[in-house]
């Protein structure tokens, strides 16, 4: 639904409800929940009361939370020392480690002495981070932390002198041409002293705090990447409980991008990819070099034989240190991948969200407790800069720019990580935004990838299916375009409709109206709210908003 649509239904219906908390956290994941949790076990140790409340647009707290993933437990031991006692799911130790660099028919492990301290993962565990987050979730409520999943926050609140307010929830109960149906129900306003944004990989809304507040104003721009990932239940005798496969290389040599194989419990397996989106070639489909993956005899060997039972995509952050926003702004902060703390040298993230939201906590704790609000967190910032997450990042800034260098950048990481220990008294940059590195199809030819076989390769319609995605179809489309002409006009002429290519949801595609002439048609209801073409598109003509609470993907052990 546009701006003036939602204004003219709170002309109408308004004014809004409103809640008054001291801290709202946007977003249910590793960095909200951990800030949530922070604060009341601040105001439990230090007295004082603070309200604290979180909003997730999932149906329940971890439905949309897709991840490897391999984590770190330092943070959330920092958070609950007795995490093990508490029942935290970190089930699978790793107990090894490969790197594979694959060529089309073989795979060449690196030895474990040649690989830099990053990708070794000693003390680490392979988990499902959606039920780590679900777990989060039940210690938050514990606490008195009031979380409401299906509640989207759609719109930022400022006050008169321009800080953040709070958040309003969607409206529920609109049609598709932004009209109320008979089950219409008019957005609830969250007034906060302090809001925190944890919404993930490209916030719909801290995109905006961003923007407002020229947050990213002398840093080098974002990086991401599409994660794709399958979870699948394997042979017992080809299952090896805590092995960790990490391969580069085939099928995109030259190009940044990586694969994934790691054995959890119960005879399964996490496997999936990962291409970095300032890829040039607009034929490239992050989706089909996935499915060759699994074609590769390092992978097959393992599937062959399996069950596929989940799939899901999501687009990370890469960037780094030097691409990191400024942190804070009048009434709030950005925490999580909403700023971009994952550490790509590691491939790990959850960890960094944790410490994250745990530092804001603290900084958000302090203010309330001393009467102020509205103000910025500044001690946010400054705690950061001497936490070890700094120092992690600050050893990890060169990997990425140099990986994005093909083949001739791999030598310079090892030197990189191995010489110089991430100490280097040089810091490499990010030039380019990812969606300005397409270049024109003419310049290409197009790539013909095989046909799914459904038994390791599956097209984007079943895969979807597995991923319990769902919206009402009769809502606003949430993947709004600035303007309608620019599909065909530009990205069809130009760049041969990459959407059609970079969505791994099969939402959009381009059709024949009855006329002849072509138009894109947006399937919104495919939707695994990657953000890969909020992202992506070459114009920026796409603009990904909060659909109606509830829709979207139901991971169940993603």
């Amino acid at each position: 639904m546009t701006q003036n649509a939602s204004s003219s239904l709170l002309e109408q219906y308004g004014p809004r409800e409103a809640m008054e908390y001291d801290v709202v956290v946007v977003g249910g994941g590793p960095a909200g929940l951990s800030a949530a949790i922070k604060l009341k076990q601040l105001a439990a140790a230090k007295g004082g009361d603070v309200s604290v409340c979180v909003l997730e647009k999932g149906s329940e707290v971890g439905a949309h939370i897709l991840s490897g993933a391999i984590m770190d437990p330092k943070a959330i031991t920092e958070l609950f020392p007795n995490w093990k006692e508490l029942g935290a799911p970190l089930n699978t130790a790793v107990t090894e480690d490969r790197v594979l660099v694959l060529t089309e028919k073989k795979a060449h492990q690196v030895p474990n002495w040649m690989l830099q301290a990053s990708v070794h993962n000693d003390g680490c565990y392979i988990v499902s981070l959606a039920n780590v987050v679900r777990w989060l979730g039940q210690q938050a409520e514990a606490l008195g932390v009031e979380i409401f999943p299906g509640f989207p926050a759609a719109e930022i609140l400022y006050n008169d002198d321009g800080s953040v307010k709070g958040v309003a929830t969607g409206n529920m109960g609109v049609d598709k041409h932004g009209q109320p149906t008979a089950n219409f129900q008019l957005g609830m306003e969250l007034h906060a002293k302090y809001t925190l944004f944890a919404e993930g990989t490209r916030g719909h809304l801290g995109k905006q705090v961003i923007a407002k507040y020229e947050l990213n104003k002398g840093r080098d721009p974002q990086e991401y990447g599409i994660g794709i990932k399958e979870l699948w239940e394997i042979d017992p005798k080809k299952h090896k409980q805590g092995l960790v496969v990490h391969a580069m290389g085939w099928p995109l040599m030259g190009q940044y991008s990586g694969s994934f194989l790691y054995h959890l419990e119960n005879n399964q397996v996490s496997v999936g990819y990962i291409v970095g989106l300032a890829y040039e070639n607009p034929y490239l489909s992050p989706f089909e070099e996935f499915q060759r993956v699994k074609t590769h005899p390092a992978f097959r060997e393992f599937l062959e034989g399996g069950k596929r039972i989940s799939y899901g995509a999501r687009a990370i952050t890469s960037g780094g240190l030097q691409a990191l926003p400024k942190l804070t702004f009048p009434g709030g902060a950005l925490i999580g991948c909403d700023a971009g703390f994952l550490n790509m040298s590691r491939i790990k993230g959850s960890h960094a969200a944790i410490k994250s939201g745990m530092l804001a906590a603290e900084a958000a704790f302090e203010a309330v407790i001393a009467g102020r609000q509205h103000d910025e967190l500044t001690a946010f910032s400054q705690a950061f800069e001497q936490s070890w997450l700094h120092e992690e990042l600050h050893v990890a800034r060169n990997v990425k720019p140099l990986l994005k260098k093909g083949t001739f950048g791999s030598p310079w990481v090892w030197l990189d990580q191995m010489v110089f220990r991430g100490k280097a008294p040089w810091t490499f940059h990010h030039s380019t935004p990812d969606h300005a590195a397409l270049k024109p199809a003419s310049q290409f030819e197009p790539i013909v990838y095989p046909k799914p076989d459904n038994k390791l390769t599956f097209d984007r319609l079943t895969s979807v299916f597995i991923s319990n995605t769902n919206h009402a179809e009769d809502q606003p489309i949430h993947l709004t375009l600035k303007d309608a002409s620019v599909p065909v006009k530009i990205n069809l002429a130009t760049y041969a409709g990459p959407e059609a290519r970079y969505c791994p949801a099969g939402v959009y595609e381009f059709v024949k109206t009855e006329e002849g002439a072509d138009r894109l048609q947006i399937n919104s209801q495919n939707c695994v709210h990657c953000k890969t073409c909020d992202i992506k598109d070459p114009t920026q003509n796409i603009v990904w908003v909060t659909p109606e609470g509830g829709g979207g993907p139901n991971y169940p052990n993603m």
